[in-house]
């Protein structure tokens, strides 16, 4: 859910609130009262972490600065700093007082900032984000926004308090940023380039990921944190720390979630003991409550056919949605009905024409840069945002995907999103001990469908 409403000044807002002291305790905890300036904090300093770092602070609003870090590894949070001083030496204010490291960091960082990012493993999500909302700060958080069904209701939860205390949400679920799929949108809804939409396929087929090797002396959960992508209480899988772009756009342009899912996937190329318990494909089919079925394929293998991208079928046409920007309509015929044009600088524009970049995003402006442009504009101008709504919802609809192929069941959306299976623990600290462990052979369990053996739904 994402509103507006009348853009005011940061003194309006505190002029028209300072009638209650309530409503003025608001003010204060989502922006610090008396400052111009907004503290960022950094809550995962890996590679998506510094990125959306590097972002919030290459907004065109003044007084933006990173005041604290934190990642489990402090390793990665002085990469992160070395990295973002070059780009930003005079807003990267973080002393040696304020990089903190080990799994309670993200505790220190909430409690000195004003604006949270919370970039970690998935399955820290709904926890980071508690504490930021309970402590009245706004929040950049990546997708997904939890790993299983308890987590995702924590989110739901959580936002609904995030409005009462006036808070701002993004979630980095880009593509509802992006022009040519904002276009795009408005061409199926408003206009009915291609009639009503009767099915879609989306997919995020490609190769596969890195992997870190275990440092001498490194616990065992410090390795699987390390490794967070290959286990399912920190990464739900590739279905859901992935493909969920895709899945939420079919949630997106159909409008709404999926009441029931079935599928079917496994691990033919991942085969190796180390790579955790991660499937390297999965294939949903999710129904819709006016009939709709999406077909999904999300797939980590090497020499195969790969795709990222969206397509829906409607009554008069279909529609192709491409991250690149190469958006279009067809007619049943195959005519083409309608072509995305980029809508950003003119000069832009005309010089990715002449290199032959046709309705490209590189004339576009960036998506991921647009989310913290709107974030920041929404504190400065105190206007409703929370993205943490439709957040939840995406994630738990991929999370549905990845309980239908572990299971090969059927299930339906009030069955997956009750569900009490809790992969990820409500505490983890240096001394947890992990969820899953390996077997004498160095293996972890892995779903087999119709087996009894990894916990799914």
């Amino acid at each position: 859910m994402t509103t507006e409403t009348t853009p005011t000044t940061r003194r309006d807002f505190i002029g028209k609130t300072a009638a209650t002291a309530g409503a003025l305790t608001v003010a204060q905890s989502a922006w610090a009262a008396g400052s111009d300036k907004i503290k960022v904090g950094l809550i995962g300093c890996g590679g998506r972490g510094s990125g959306a770092a590097n972002q919030a602070l290459s907004t065109k609003q003044e007084g933006v600065v990173l005041h604290a870090v934190a990642d489990a590894f402090k390793e990665k949070a002085d990469g992160a700093l070395s990295n973002l001083r070059t780009k930003h030496a005079e807003k990267v204010q973080v002393d040696d007082s304020r990089i903190f490291s080990g799994l309670d960091g993200y505790k220190q960082v909430i409690d000195s900032c004003d604006l949270v990012i919370l970039t970690t493993p998935p399955g820290f999500r709904p926890y980071h984000f508690e504490a930021a909302v309970n402590a009245g700060k706004n929040i950049f958080m990546e997708k997904p926004v939890a790993v299983d069904s308890p987590g995702v209701r924590k989110v739901q939860e959580m936002a609904k308090v995030a409005d009462e205390k006036n808070l701002k949400v993004v979630v980095g679920l880009q593509r509802r940023y992006q022009n040519c799929y904002i276009e795009a949108l408005k061409q199926v809804k408003e206009n009915g380039i291609i009639g009503d939409i009767v099915s879609g396929q989306v997919y995020w087929n490609g190769g596969g990921i890195w992997f870190r090797d275990r440092q001498p002396g490194q616990s065992e959960l410090m390795y699987q944190i390390n490794n967070w992508y290959y286990f399912t209480w920190l990464c739900g899988d590739h279905i859901n720390e992935q493909h969920i772009h895709n899945i939420d756009v079919a949630n997106w342009f159909i409008g709404g979630h999926p009441i029931s899912a079935q599928g079917m996937g496994g691990r033919m190329q991942r085969t190796e003991k180390k790579t955790g318990q991660l499937y390297d494909h999965h294939y949903v089919e999710y129904t819709y409550a006016n009939g709709v079925r999406v077909n999904s394929q999300c797939r980590h293998q090497s020499g195969v056919y790969n795709a990222v991208r969206e397509e829906f079928t409607g009554t008069k046409g279909k529609i192709y949605l491409i991250n690149s920007g190469a958006c279009y309509a067809v007619d049943h015929k195959g005519n083409t009905i309608w072509k995305y044009r980029p809508s950003g600088e003119p000069a832009v524009a005309a010089e990715g024409e002449a290199k032959g970049k046709k309705a490209r995003r590189g004339s576009d402006p960036d998506p991921y840069q647009i989310e913290h442009d709107t974030l920041q504009a929404a504190i400065r101008n105190n206007t409703p945002l929370n993205n943490a709504y439709y957040g939840a919802e995406s994630t738990m609809t991929s999370v549905m995907g990845r309980m239908a192929t572990y299971s090969g069941k059927e299930l339906t959306w009030d069955q997956a999103l009750n569900s009490k299976v809790q992969h990820m623990p409500a505490i983890v600290t240096a001394e947890t001990e992990p969820p899953v462990k390996p077997d004498a052979d160095g293996g972890y369990p892995i779903a087999i469908p119709g087996k009894p053996g990894v916990e799914i739904i």
